[in-house]
């Protein structure tokens, strides 16, 4: 759920500051981005630990489902999300809104919706495997 939150919060910043923002909150957004991967590259890892900890006793269609889809999950983010990021607080400190800048920021909006919908569907199958209270 961090982890889910997280990038989705990023994901938002991102949008409104480029939509209502002056160019000082779009450096301040940039800038922060790589700051939070302290608190989401750990949230990744225990998700992706804890699920495959707690789907190795168990089987079913929505273990594998979540099992595919965390290999995407994490290449999205180590070879699109992050690269990108860091990218983008580059050239935002330097002041450098040019259409390199705005191509990256366009795949980086589109991989970070892509994996907020694979964490939610993540989230909504290990919901489904919970124990259920009687």
């Amino acid at each position: 759920m961090l982890a889910l939150l997280t990038i989705l919060t990023f994901w938002m910043a991102t949008i409104l500051a480029e939509t209502f923002g002056a160019t000082a909150t779009v450096v301040a957004v940039k800038t922060a981005i790589p700051w939070g991967f302290l608190l989401l590259i750990p949230a990744l890892a225990a998700a992706g630990g804890s699920g495959f900890a707690l789907g190795r006793q168990r089987s079913g269609a929505l273990v594998a489902r979540k099992r595919r889809r965390m290999p995407f999950i994490a290449a999205n983010g180590l070879l699109i999300l992050i690269p990108s990021a860091l990218f983008l607080s580059f050239k935002a400190q330097a002041g450098e809104f040019d259409w390199p800048f705005y191509a990256v920021q366009a795949l980086e909006l589109i991989a970070g919706a892509v994996n907020i919908a694979l964490l939610g569907l993540n989230l909504r199958d290990g919901l489904r495997l919970r124990p259920r209270a009687t």
